[in-house]
């Protein structure tokens, strides 16, 4: 089955699109959808076989960190310990263009933990993300698309020559920057930061 595109206003995205990108998560499908920063790949958190496929194109381990789309801040209590000084500082940029590395809640399926302890929490400013999950009424599991080397996929059109065989359904919000997330680390309590990405990071540091 030849991959779908569907362009998608990413400022007021169409809900029919939404809801059908949710019928594809549900289905075991992966969806590559736009954030603030890059392209990502979604999946279902509850499908073993779509975390399997994700890694798959990954070519990466069951050990490696995969990130939560959440829609709301709230949400993340129910996720991930958040420590108070994480909170403090994280919600003065949420939502934006970081992903935070809590240690996980009792919440999260083993299948994604394997010999991990900790989960990549994202809530971007990014209305196809936020309406992907909260229409999904779980978190959305994600990572970024890859390219190789220090590269990213921006353009949709390369993505569905790459991954025709690999991905579901892409949502179209044309090309984006090729900056990532910044990650930072609150697992020791103070902020660590991982990888200096599109998110300002004068805030953490030295926090």
């Amino acid at each position: 089955m030849a991959i779908e595109v569907q362009q998608i206003d990413p400022e007021y995205p169409q809900t029919r699109l939404i809801r059908h990108a949710k019928e594809v998560l549900e289905r075991g499908g992966i969806v590559i959808y736009p954030t603030d920063t890059i392209y990502g790949l979604g999946a279902d958190i509850r499908s073993r076989p779509a975390l399997e496929r994700i890694l798959k194109i990954k070519k990466a381990s069951n050990q490696k960190l995969l990130s939560f789309i959440l829609p709301d801040f709230s949400d993340i209590a129910d996720w991930a310990h958040m420590p108070t000084s994480a909170y403090r500082l994280m919600k003065r940029v949420v939502p934006g263009k970081y992903t935070f590395v809590l240690p996980a809640s009792k919440m999260v399926p083993d299948t994604l933990l394997q010999k991990r302890s900790t989960v990549g929490i994202r809530i971007p400013d990014a209305p196809v993300a936020l309406r992907l999950a909260a229409e999904l009424g779980r978190p959305l599991l994600s990572t970024s698309v890859p390219l190789g080397g220090d590269g990213f996929y921006t353009d949709p059109g390369e993505m569905a020559k790459q991954f025709a065989l690999d991905v579901d359904l892409i949502l179209d919000a044309g090309i984006l920057a090729n900056v990532p997330s910044t990650i930072i680390d609150f697992t020791s309590g103070s902020p660590v930061i991982l990888r200096h990405g599109a998110g300002d990071t004068s805030l953490f540091e030295g926090a």
